[in-house]
């Protein structure tokens, strides 16, 4: 078992923790209404008796969607640090995973998509963390746009991937889970998207609520990257090194692997050309 899995794991525990920290230094500084209240004001002159805390006032200015919880200092410090740290780690990630999926099997359409939406999704969170909102509020948008809709098509072509290099029954199990996960991700991003255009209240809220999921289903599809990871070897190292191909040497390594199996199967030795045959379907 490889230590590289430790990576995708550590991804999830950090951002999850780091933005609900983020969330409760920014309520106790009053600068976002908890997610379970769902009364708001129009103005700070009327007060509602059911909103708790002596001073606490909720307008659409103190929905808690996660970039409002780091607009203002000190949590905005601390959502900075998390956005790059995580978008950092995402890069790592998905150039992991691309080199791992040449490895095992052989580059292809889905591979080089996933790692082009990938890294451009980790530059839209680098926007999203350092340009605060109500500071910047062009350049965030402008981030959250490429951030959100990115990282959707990812998990997508990570599914489709998973499916079409799947083999064994665990393999299949990790792509119905991938699966499930993204259709509840997408449902999320989409009732996120509409409900955050509407004036309502309630319905604002409601978006805060479903961008929250829609952030968490995200980063807990990057854990499921841990199952892959844990067999990754030197060899995925060797890939990078090579600037995305296996090389000859890894060519002839995996044709001898295949050629000893076969004949371990008692196939003889006119059989062995047939071992290029899942190699060359894989291309596909």
């Amino acid at each position: 078992m490889s230590l590289w899995m430790i990576l995708p794991v550590s991804l999830p525990v950090l951002t999850i923790t780091g933005i609900w920290v983020v969330y409760a230094m920014a309520l106790y500084n009053q600068h976002v209404c908890p997610v379970d209240n769902w009364l708001y004001n129009q103005s700070c002159e009327e007060e509602l008796y059911l909103q708790s805390g002596p001073s606490l006032c909720c307008t659409l200015d103190n929905v808690p969607l996660i970039s409002k919880c780091g607009t203002l200092p000190p949590e905005s410090c601390f959502f900075s640090l998390i956005c790059s740290t995580g978008s950092f780690m995402v890069m790592v990630i998905v150039l992991l995973r691309y080199a791992h999926v040449i490895e095992k099997h052989q580059n292809c359409v889905l591979n080089t998509a996933s790692l082009s939406t990938g890294w451009i999704c980790a530059a839209g969170l680098i926007m999203v963390g350092n340009f605060q909102v109500d500071n910047a509020k062009v350049l965030h948008y402008v981030g959250a746009g490429i951030a959100f809709p990115t990282s959707m098509l990812f998990v997508c072509l990570q599914s489709a991937l998973t499916y079409r290099l799947a083999k064994t029954q665990g393999e299949y199990s990790l792509a119905h889970l991938r699966l499930c996960m993204t259709l509840l991700a997408f449902v999320a991003l989409v009732l996120s998207g509409v409900f955050f255009c509407q004036e309502s209240f309630v319905l604002q809220h409601a978006s805060a609520i479903f961008e929250w999921v829609f952030c968490v289903i995200i980063m807990l599809f990057y854990g499921t990257f841990a199952f892959e990871f844990a067999s990754m070897s030197g060899d995925t190292m060797v890939v990078l090194a090579r600037g995305g191909t296996l090389g000859p040497a890894g060519r002839e390594h995996k044709v001898d692997a295949l050629g000893a199996l076969g004949a371990l199967g008692g196939l003889g030795p006119h059989s062995q050309p047939h071992a290029h045959q899942p190699e060359n379907m894989s291309i596909l």
